[in-house]
């Protein structure tokens, strides 16, 4: 079985482009070249977007070969596939990695157990319960991701045309 999606790297610094490129490589097993473009949100770096095609778990994997690097924004999409649930993660050197489950519909699915642990931390006063779920879906990682998600002059740009 496999599944498809989409690696976007919303601002690399130049000389790490080609470390990104070796690095999805890696995971994929293929040779790997991204249209890099500059990213307008933050002069002196640049973006690509890059759709691939594997088994359930690359988006894990490929969010794992980028996770170490500081100055890299990113974000790897995985659908849902018969065998497993889609996946969403986020980077930024600020809040590190965020990752998500995604339903079939492209609803964030929040388990159970993360639920109660934040209704938990909210009963004890140790946080504030709309912040706690804020966190668990992501907005603070779209807050700061979503100034780089414009596409710039002469980047890419994805038409979807599946209605739901």
């Amino acid at each position: 079985m496999t599944t498809r999606g989409v690696l976007y790297v919303h601002a690399a610094p130049r000389a790490l482009c080609p470390h990104v490129e070796w690095a999805v490589a890696g995971v994929l097993g293929v040779r790997v070249n991204l249209d890099w473009v500059r990213q307008p949100a933050a002069p002196g770096t640049w973006r690509a977007e890059f759709s691939w095609q594997g088994e359930p778990g690359t988006a894990s994997k490929l969010a794992s070969a980028l996770r170490g690097w500081q100055l890299l924004r990113f974000e790897v999409t995985a659908e849902p596939c018969a065998t497993a649930e889609g996946e969403r993660y986020s980077a930024t050197p600020e809040l590190g990695i965020f990752h998500a489950v995604i339903g079939m519909h492209g609803d964030i699915l929040i388990p159970e157990d993360r639920l109660r642990a934040a209704m938990q931390r909210a009963r004890k006063g140790e946080a504030d319960l709309e912040a706690e779920l804020s966190r668990l879906l992501g907005k603070p990682w779209d807050d700061e991701l979503e100034p780089f998600r414009y596409a710039g002059e002469g980047a890419p740009v994805r038409w979807l045309h599946q209605v739901v």
